[in-house]
């Protein structure tokens, strides 16, 4: 018979096995915890550098913004008062960007554009591209407006306009509905666009 091969026993587990597992557990425990606090840091550094790339395209959004809107007040004033006399509509003074002021001083109501005679007052609000939202803004506005000369005995007719670069049929048509004059860019001039038998609201 052959002779039967005797296993080894298995070795056991060291201290100085089962210390280097704790140093080798810890060393990558605290490289993890590295890693950790860099993307912390990293991700802090790339939001930081996010939310000053959103101010910056903020700003200029809001630059953007505001040339359109000067680009607009532009367009519209030299030609508006030919415009509106071929509405056998005559006013005799043009000025723009009123502020409305409580009694603190405080502006409550900006205007772009008003037109003025002795009967009526035109109020105007310029848009690049008007919303229906700028429509009942500007209703509310010409609100304001109005209250504020009643109190001042001006006893004039108020009516209101919008103008814009780009305008939307269904703000076309909203405007309308609302009683407003829509005033619209055409080449380097401008037109009143209004349907038949328009009926302009008056305050």
């Amino acid at each position: 018979m052959g002779k039967t091969k005797m296993r080894k026993p298995k070795k056991g587990l060291t201290f100085e096995d089962v210390w280097a597992m704790f140093q080798e557990t810890d060393r990558l425990s605290r490289e993890n915890e590295r890693k950790s606090k860099e993307n912390e840091q990293k991700s802090k550094e790339t939001w930081e550098q996010l939310k000053a790339q959103m101010k910056e395209t903020d700003r200029k959004i809001g630059e953007l913004g505001n040339r359109f809107g000067e680009l607009a007040e532009h367009l519209v004033g030299p030609n508006i008062t030919e415009k509106f006399n071929d509405l056998n509509l005559h006013f005799e003074h043009i000025s723009h960007n009123h502020e409305i002021k409580d009694s603190t001083k405080r502006c409550i109501a900006e205007i772009d554009l008003l037109l003025e005679n002795s009967d009526m007052v035109m109020v105007v609000e310029i848009k690049s591209k008007p919303l229906q939202k700028d429509v009942d803004d500007h209703i509310k506005r010409i609100e304001i407006f109005h209250r504020r000369a009643n109190a001042l005995n001006d006893k004039r007719i108020y009516r209101g306009a919008i103008a814009g670069a780009i305008m939307a049929n269904s703000v076309r048509n909203y405007a309308h509905k609302a009683g407003f004059y829509v005033i619209e860019q055409t080449g380097d001039t401008v037109k009143i666009n209004i349907p038949e038998n328009f009926t302009p609201r008056e305050w």
